[in-house]
């Protein structure tokens, strides 16, 4: 939007003209700028995604936790014995000797452990569990990881439209200035208006400090959590996400079924109880004693003459023992259980809530837009034209000028709290909408 001002005075005719863009929300990127990271938030989520160390972790977790299956159902490696019977050669006409075939005789068993039947099977069930638990922390990681991003992302874009609004507006007091002064040399306003302009000023750019100090953090942040140097440079942000329409009061029902399939603390969960019913299966199979199998072959001299076979197992005696087990595996899926309704309770609870929030923030943005802003315009000509008429004074001239700021950086809050607000439910259903 172009202002146009033309001040008439009794002296002579001043032709002034006040460019502001006032529509405008942000400069456009140069070629630089663009080979940057951060002019979008998908560029930041798929570095994010590539060297977040916490992430990184996360998933050689997960990697290990599902190597873990494999062998905690496979048998115990087969133990081997070799017994040398008399090697002191008693009532033999020779010495003593370790060679098997030197000595009276020579024993050798293989054994092989075997578990109850069953046991196996539910020890890898507990191992698999104990994966897709895995599997779910990971995706929460990056639930959270990508909302913070979000989150502080959308932060970024207002610190960035902030100052660029500040510097349009800016640049209109100090061409008001110039008004004033020109005004006031030829008899028509007080010095004091040039003056309000200078504080005005000083005003502004005190602010502009600010707003740069909040950009340097929210940069810092930003490089934190891409795992890059706090001083690494960023572009500045270009547009935000749109709003999906999704994301409303009225698909409550909808969403809450998306959370109770996608989220990953639900999902991280529901494996947990499946791991608790497991492992209590297993110490009830624990009354069940294990079995060792063996072959036992025995040599004589430089051959074998005999064979066995040998059953070993354990008896278990200890069932105080063994009860307080099962009540303890009773009370871990017990809270595993409690753990996941907590869980829903919470995430449900946070839903309601940002989606109130979500739609409070258009609703602002909407009535700031479409209401305040341009009636913050409109009272800005209209101060405009008063004070070339002398129908009104410079302050409520700066006023307008001040309405025009809020209104502005009030849309801009509104866009910002409405992509937090987003972040936050995306980050509870565990995928964008």
């Amino acid at each position: 939007m172009k202002f146009f001002l033309k001040f008439t005075s009794g002296h002579g005719r001043f032709n002034f003209v006040l460019v502001i863009l006032l529509a405008a929300w942000l400069l456009p990127a140069n070629g630089a700028e663009e080979r940057l990271l951060g002019s979008n938030l998908a560029g930041l989520l798929d570095y994010a995604r590539e060297h977040n160390p916490e992430l990184a972790a996360m998933r050689h977790e997960a990697d290990a936790a599902v190597q873990r299956v494999q062998p905690s159902a496979a048998l115990p490696d087969p133990v081997f014995r070799a017994e040398l019977m008399d090697i002191t050669n008693r009532d033999m006409d020779k010495g003593a000797s370790l060679l098997p075939s030197q000595v009276g005789s020579t024993r050798y068993t293989l054994m092989q452990s075997v578990p109850w039947a069953g046991k196996r099977d539910l020890k890898r069930g507990a191992a698999e569990a104990g994966a897709e638990q895995a599997r779910g922390r990971t995706a929460a990681t990056w639930a959270e990881l990508s909302a913070q991003i979000k989150s502080v992302y959308a932060q970024y874009h207002y610190v960035a439209g902030s100052q660029k609004i500040t510097r349009d507006l800016l640049d209109l007091v100090v061409q008001m200035e110039k008004v004033a002064q020109i005004r006031y040399a030829n008899g028509l306003a007080a010095q004091q208006d040039a003056v309000r302009a200078q504080v005005e000023q000083t005003v502004m750019k005190t602010g502009l400090v600010a707003l740069d100090n909040s950009r340097r953090q929210t940069e810092a942040r930003l490089n934190a959590l891409l795992s890059r140097p706090a001083n690494m440079p960023l572009a500045a942000p270009q547009q935000l996400r749109g709003i999906p329409a999704t994301a409303s009061l009225e698909n409550y029902a909808a969403l809450e079924n998306r959370i109770r399939e996608h989220n990953p603390d639900l999902f991280a969960d529901e494996a947990g109880i499946r791991a608790g019913e497991k492992n209590r299966d297993l110490a009830y199979k624990n009354r069940y004693p294990d079995f060792a199998l063996g072959i036992s072959p025995t040599q004589f001299g430089s051959a074998v003459r005999e064979w066995g076979v040998m059953v070993e197992l354990n008896i278990p005696l200890q069932q105080e023992t063994r009860r307080s087990q099962e009540r303890e595996s009773e009370a871990m899926l017990a809270a595993a259980r409690a753990r996941k309704e907590a869980t829903a309770n919470r995430i449900l609870s946070a839903l309601a809530e940002n989606l109130s929030g979500l739609d409070a923030a258009q609703r602002t943005g909407s009535l700031s837009s479409g209401s305040l802003l341009p009636q913050a315009n409109v009272a800005f000509e209209s101060a405009l034209t008063g004070y070339q008429t002398g129908r009104v004074d410079f302050a409520a001239l700066l006023d307008a000028v001040r309405q025009i700021l809020n209104a502005r950086l009030e849309v801009l809050k509104a866009q910002t709290d409405a992509q937090m607000r987003l972040a936050e439910i995306e980050r509870l259903l565990g995928e964008e909408l």
